[in-house]
């Protein structure tokens, strides 16, 4: 199984754009994962990643929901 993490800044104020990003990945793929995290961090990071493999990361890509759900389907 798939385990999704998702990294982000909470000085930034990230972790509403971090649950809407874990609700959109689990809405897509529910029990096609074994688990979405959240994990804690600072310096404007926003990361998404799959087996420890980057998939997206805010300081490349602009912030897109829609792009982050379509990148985790690629890996699936």
């Amino acid at each position: 199984m798939t385990h999704v993490e998702i990294t982000y800044c909470v000085p930034c104020g990230y972790l509403d754009r971090a649950l809407d990003t874990e609700r959109a990945i689990l809405q897509s793929f529910g029990q096609s994962l074994d688990r979405v995290t959240l994990a804690t961090g600072d310096h404007g990071v926003f990361r998404v990643t799959i087996d420890d493999e980057p998939i997206w990361d805010l300081s490349e890509d602009e912030h897109d929901v829609d792009e982050i759900v379509r990148r985790v389907r690629a890996e699936l």
